[in-house]
């Protein structure tokens, strides 16, 4: 074995046990199923074959950052619809608390209660983190696009929410797409404003 197969477990080892592996792209997506706003169950398996998913993890429900990031999926639902795409947020909030911050601000997108803590494991997003000089545990704000076969397409750690939603979007309508020509068109929007 290599050095760096070698090296590569031991801190895939260090980073489960510090409660911080990550997941990489092209992986299959893992396995999730849990009660949305509504206490209805929601499988990956509901979309497989037919719909991308965003799945994005947030800290909490009515708070300043993840009320706006849930605000920018609803501002752009319409769009992730038309490209065959579910938004779906994970939070360890209740079905309840779902449903009052969905009925507060209006919002057009699915939120899954992982009371348990279960789905945020399975997706590495489950870490310690240090405040104020206190370690605690918190959800890293994460978003996973996985595609009509269940892999995962992009993998996001500890992403800030400011404009994310439409960082996403822009993903989703490149789904697919070969990467040369991902950044071919990246160029190419940018050009525009290097000639001005």
């Amino acid at each position: 074995m290599h050095a760096n197969c070698v090296g590569g477990v031991i801190f895939q080892s260090f980073m489960r046990f510090m409660g911080g592996f990550m997941l990489e792209k092209q992986q299959d997506a893992p396995m999730f199923r849990s009660l949305n706003q509504n206490n209805q169950l929601v499988s990956l398996a509901d979309y497989a074959g037919e719909k991308n998913i965003v799945l994005y993890f947030y800290p909490k429900d009515d708070t300043p950052g993840c009320t706006i990031e849930a605000n920018d999926f609803t501002a752009l639902a319409g769009e992730f619809a038309a490209l065959d795409t579910v938004v779906i947020g994970v939070s360890k909030d209740t079905c309840a608390s779902h449903t009052d911050f969905i009925n507060k601000f209006g919002l057009k997108v699915d939120l899954l209660a992982d009371t348990s803590g279960e789905l945020c494991e399975s997706y590495g997003v489950w870490r310690e983190r240090e405040k104020n000089g206190v370690k605690s545990m918190a959800i890293l704000r994460s978003t996973f696009i996985i595609d009509k076969e269940g892999v995962l397409a992009d993998v996001m750690y500890g992403v800030n929410h400011e404009g994310h939603a439409q960082e996403v979007l822009e993903k989703i309508k490149n789904l697919g797409k070969p990467e040369q020509e991902q950044s071919e068109q990246s160029e190419q929007t940018k050009q525009p404003e290097n000639e001005a």
